[in-house]
């Protein structure tokens, strides 16, 4: 997809978010390029109230009459019962919704895509953590993919080694705007483990946001700033492979959605103008969120995202409450408007109010709370402004609403999924005995008997005896940045000299990185997120011997998979495993520092590489489920093993994680 023409220029496009009816005809009265959007299912915002097959064809029709392109995200982890559902589900997406294109995390469904022949663009999602510049010639010429989300935490200097790298045909999408996850895309596991609602299926409960008890006190200390680039999107003017300005926000209003795609338009097209620029900031600075960062974006001037200083909940800040419990009252700082939404208090509070203003109150003016809530805790509590309906705004929206035409369902229409998938047939590797596979950070460790395997870095592979090096499974790192890539290169480069055949990768696009001519032997590891026989046989047509499925899944999901897959598979049958693993950490915080949630559970942070690793003080661990598990079809049991601080004190928990809840 080529950039559209501004003035006889390529520009990239402006992509706007939109999680609501509302939402969407905000990004049109706005003119945006392009909308991203979501189904009920399927989709990584299913917080958002997102839409049903019928009212999206009908937006999607009003969009194109204006040509404005829309992109549909179908990207969640896609467990092994609901291939059948997410083939319906392209099907009736191609033939009724007729989107531009989808945007995809999940191996499976780009094999569907192209099974069906399907002719849409595929995007892939930020959640498929392509972050270094040999994957992307693997994701164009293996995945056949037409653009790559970059991750937020990349700096200028790492997006223009991306688009250097980028191969012909391929494009980029840089986020520009909204909400920052503390863990890196991909590779945060922490609402899932606290309680089964993953944050790779659309669900996160945001548990960084929360308050944690640590060293610095009771603080959000993971709560993320926004991400705003606002005037330094200039310098993204200059690199011609980045295609979109992506906006994120699915789950915002109309209001915020029309004030950022308004202004970014303006710093795209007329941010040498002074006056165009200034106005530009004044729309992001009232479009609603949460006090912004341009975070790494200026490597010479990182900014951490997490200021314990500063609040972080979603809204503008208006005040907080003053008076007594019998007669609360707030003096905004800004005029509000009638039909304006106010919270009271941050989303985690459980005793939270939003409510809508049924009149005018002029900015540093009295305004009485009372009937908003009679909860004790709201005293000082903080007041936010979280969304906005001005007249111009809603009289462009009704408009826009009068001409959808929104049709009857399409069922008759309805495919059923294909057989020829062979999605369910007998494993064709041959079956060998169960083994375990004991997997460390140093090679002093004492295991049992079984393959032993040690993460990859030059002092893991100094450390190891020369004669041991090809006995051992290396182990990739689940995240690798830009400026990584070429260490991580001559590493693998050097095991090989050593001798080193067997590898585990935690990147499917780390494969790019070994010579074929060395007969290597190549894992998917865990944090693949791999979770159903169609992503499987997208790692075997990648050169992968066999797999390391993800251990968010439940039981059902376990026992089911063997009899879909066409490689080997392994199993996390106990381990250390992170709640997430960023780039970033507070100020306030120092590794190995315990840290306790509002529920009491434990954890700590260790670094390794560039990067923070979060642990909680209990293990995964379903050893009980060992002879159920092989009986299913696994050949590899794989126990990761993780020094533990001294000031962390492990607890003997059940550590089923979602084996009961099953993954939501």
């Amino acid at each position: 997809m080529k950039s559209i023409k501004r003035d006889g220029v390529s520009k990239p496009e402006i992509l706007a978010p939109a999680g609501s009816r509302a939402s969407f005809l905000s990004a049109i009265a706005a003119g945006a390029d392009a909308v991203y959007c979501g189904l009920k299912q399927f989709s990584a915002r299913m917080a958002a109230p997102n839409f049903t097959f019928e009212e999206l064809a009908a937006l999607t029709r009003l969009a194109h009459a204006r040509g404005i392109k829309v992109y549909v995200a179908f990207n969640t982890l896609v467990k092994p019962g609901e291939l059948d559902q997410a083939e319906v589900f392209l099907h009736r997406l191609h033939h009724e919704v007729n989107p531009d294109a989808l945007i995809v995390q999940d191996l499976s469904l780009i094999a569907l895509a192209q099974k069906m022949g399907l002719k849409k663009e595929l995007h892939l999602s930020t959640l498929a953590n392509v972050s270094f510049p040999q994957a992307l010639t693997l994701a164009k010429q293996s995945l056949s993919a037409d653009r790559v989300v970059l991750p937020r935490e990349l700096n200028i200097d790492e997006i223009r080694m991306m688009a250097e790298a980028c191969p012909e045909g391929l494009g980029l999408e840089v986020f520009v705007h909204g909400a920052l996850c503390y863990g890196v895309s991909g590779r945060c596991y922490w609402s899932s483990y606290f309680g089964g609602k993953s944050g790779l299926r659309g669900r996160c409960v945001q548990p960084c946001r929360r308050r944690y008890r640590g060293a610095g006190g009771d603080e959000r200390f993971f709560s993320c700033q926004d991400l705003s680039l606002d005037v330094l999107v200039k310098v993204l003017l200059t690199i011609p492979q980045i295609r979109t300005w992506k906006i994120e926000g699915r789950k915002k209003g109309p209001h915020y959605v029309y004030y950022t795609v308004t202004a970014y338009k303006m710093l795209r097209d007329e941010g040498r103008d002074p006056k165009k620029k200034r106005a530009a900031l004044g729309l992001l600075d009232m479009a609603l969120g949460r006090v912004s960062t341009h975070y790494g974006f200026l490597p010479q001037r990182p900014q951490n995202p997490v200021d314990v200083s500063t609040q972080t909940g979603s809204g503008l800040l208006l005040g907080h409450v003053r008076g007594s419990i019998h007669q609360p009252y707030l003096v905004p700082r800004e005029a509000l408007l009638k039909g304006d939404a106010l919270r009271i208090g941050y989303e985690d509070d459980a005793w939270h109010v939003v409510k809508r203003m049924k009149q005018f109150v002029p900015a540093r003016g009295r305004f009485n709370l009372k009937a908003f809530s009679r909860d004790r805790r709201i005293k000082g509590a903080p007041v936010f402004l979280v969304d906005r309906e001005e007249d111009h705004l809603r009289e462009m929206m009704l408009q826009l609403e009068k001409e959808l035409v929104i049709g009857e369902p399409m069922s008759r229409h309805t495919k059923r999924a294909s057989k020829s998938l062979e999605r369910t047939r007998p494993s064709t590797y041959k079956k060998r005995s169960p083994v375990d596979m004991w997997v460390d950070r140093n090679s002093f460790s004492q295991n049992p008997s079984g393959e032993t395997g040690l993460w990859l870095s030059s002092e893991s592979l100094g450390a190891c005896q020369k004669n041991l090096v090809k006995k051992k499974w290396w182990w990739l790192p689940p995240v690798l940045w830009p400026g990584q890539a070429k260490k991580l290169h001559e590493l693998v480069d050097m095991a090989g000299r050593l001798g080193a055949r067997r590898f585990v990768l935690n990147m499917p696009w780390q494969s790019v990185l070994f010579n074929r001519a060395r007969r290597v032997i190549l894992w998917a590891g865990p944090f693949c997120n791999i979770a159903n026989g169609l992503a499987i046989g997208s790692l075997e047509r990648l050169g992968f011997s066999g797999a390391i499925v993800s251990p968010e899944l439940g039981q059902k999901d376990f026992l089911v998979l063997p009899g879909q897959s066409k490689l080997p598979l392994g199993i996390v049958i106990s381990a250390n495993w992170p709640l997430c693993i960023a780039r970033t950490l507070s100020e306030q915080f120092k590794t190995g520092m315990p840290f306790t949630s509002p529920k009491g559970e434990t954890s700590w942070v260790a670094k390794y590489g560039d990067d923070f690793w979060l642990f909680p003080n209990w293990k995964v661990d379903i050893r009980r489920k060992r002879e159920l598990l092989a009986k299913a079809g696994y050949t590899l049991f794989v126990h990761l093993s993780e020094p533990v601080p001294k000031t962390i004190k492990i607890k003997q928990r059940p550590g089923l994680w979602n084996w009961k809840l099953e993954l939501k």
